[in-house]
């Protein structure tokens, strides 16, 4: 398998720390792309009309897109059940918990692209603030609920945790571990596991 990727995405990062999660990282050839969002690279054009990282090209030559897609192939090609549990309560709240994670990830990626690729003259501060203010809501509701993510492994738990190295990869000053104590506490054990350890942006 091959993946179109940029080191420091949070959703390529989510498919790589899935793979180590896995064990199936050794069959994944990474190949480097860019995610600028105006200066699009045409060799992922080549296997996703959209442009964007990651995909993933499968050893039939099947490309797969986006990270919610390639997490759950390598989980099915992995015996399934593992990241993504199969049916019932358990599976739709770890779907959601995914997309909290990836909303996070996408607010703060905005916000980033805002920064340091729109032009000075065209940003628009309330937009920025708004964006901010999705990870704060999210975080606040993972305060109240950190219960939830204690002692969990899957897609849920890992879209979460490469939201927030995101976020403290890009936004160090945005200093929420200090507004959400019990959060930070999970993250502090979570960002441990080989698997993230080995994902950590440069």
């Amino acid at each position: 398998m091959k993946i179109h990727y940029s080191a420091t995405s949070p959703f390529v990062r989510k498919c790589i720390v899935s793979a180590h999660e896995l064990s199936m990282v050794s069959r994944i050839e990474r190949l480097p792309a860019s995610a600028h969002p105006v200066q699009r690279d045409r060799r992922v054009i080549e296997n996703n009309p959209l442009g964007k990282v990651p995909t993933l090209v499968t050893d039939d030559g099947q490309a797969l897109y986006d990270s919610r897609v390639i997490c759950e192939y390598l989980d099915t090609l992995a015996g399934g059940g593992k990241l993504f549990p199969r049916s019932g309560a358990a599976r739709w709240e770890t779907l959601t918990l995914q997309a909290l994670g990836d909303g996070m990830a996408d607010a703060t990626v905005l916000v980033r692209y805002e920064d340091n690729v729109r032009p000075a003259a065209l940003r628009w501060p309330e937009w920025r603030v708004a964006q901010l203010d999705k990870v704060n809501t999210s975080l606040a509701y993972l305060e109240s609920r950190v219960a939830t993510l204690r002692d969990r492994v899957d897609v849920g738990s890992i879209a979460i945790g490469c939201a927030l190295g995101f976020l403290d990869f890009r936004f160090a000053d945005f200093g929420w571990s200090v507004r959400y104590p019990q959060v930070a506490a999970w993250w502090a054990q979570f960002k441990q596991r080989p698997s993230m350890l080995a994902t950590q942006p440069v």
